[in-house]
């Protein structure tokens, strides 16, 4: 085999187990999520720009952007701190305000793909 092909083979190979140990940008990881879930303005804040209903905030396009990564994989790319985050929200939505999180499932999983994946790990979340 050619060197050279060997070699792009071999950084063909780095870059693609690079690529699946990448995590999520921590930038944000310091937000206050019991803060934003207590609070109507900020919440609704959130949730209209996942709705594509208002404005975003830069933690809130950030959001937007890396959510339908993290749906589509289980969140493999997400920190620690986001996947007990994600855990949190799931928690308090199903739980809290049941219309809003259908209407965010409906906007980030029309085909219902993913929720029946997920169904018995937020029942997980929900008793625990």
């Amino acid at each position: 085999m050619n060197k050279l092909v060997l070699l792009a083979l071999c950084a063909l190979a780095v870059s693609v187990a690079y690529a699946e140990e990448e995590k999520f940008t921590d930038k944000y990881d310091n937000v206050d999520l019991d803060e934003v879930l207590k609070n109507e303005r900020l919440f609704n804040s959130y949730y209209k720009c996942l709705m594509d209903q208002g404005k975003c905030t830069a933690e809130g396009a950030e959001l937007k952007k890396y959510l339908p990564e993290a749906i589509k994989t289980e969140c493999a790319p997400c920190t620690e701190k986001q996947k007990e985050g994600a855990k949190k929200v799931i928690k308090h939505l199903t739980k809290n305000k049941p219309t809003e999180w259908k209407n965010l499932m409906d906007k980030w999983d029309p085909e219902r793909k993913y929720r029946e994946k997920y169904e018995s790990r937020i029942d997980e979340i929900l008793n625990s």
